[in-house]
């Protein structure tokens, strides 16, 4: 079954400081499986790695081109991996768009012990 809706978990520092390791992403697949949702400039991505489909890159989409998305590391200093290592990422590459980002619960959260404060 396809779920138009996944979780993913930030685990590195190339998009900081718009995503930090631990946030949680709420990211939309769309409706139909193998195509992704439509995408714009400057929207944040998760994308498979074109050269290790078994990893997901969390990007932010620069631009279209006719080869797929050019997809741009918020944190430059990080060492990230993205298009300038790979080149554009081909549209099936794209797994979904950023929906929003939450903190989990208790990560740093301070809580008066009763429901609803």
């Amino acid at each position: 079954m396809h779920w138009p809706v996944q979780r993913i978990a930030v685990a590195e520092h190339s998009m900081e400081p718009a995503l930090r390791p631990g946030d949680w992403l709420l990211v939309w697949r769309g409706l139909r499986p193998g195509q992704p949702p439509r995408i714009r400039p400057g929207q944040i991505v998760i994308a498979r790695h074109p050269e290790r489909a078994d990893m997901l890159l969390v990007k932010r989409a620069e631009r279209l081109l006719p080869d797929g998305w050019w997809l741009a590391s918020d944190n430059l200093a990080a060492g990230a991996v993205d298009s300038r290592s790979f080149g554009p990422a081909p549209n099936q590459m794209i797994e979904g768009r950023l929906l929003m980002r939450y903190h989990r619960a208790g990560a740093g959260a301070r809580s008066s012990g009763r429901p609803g404060r």
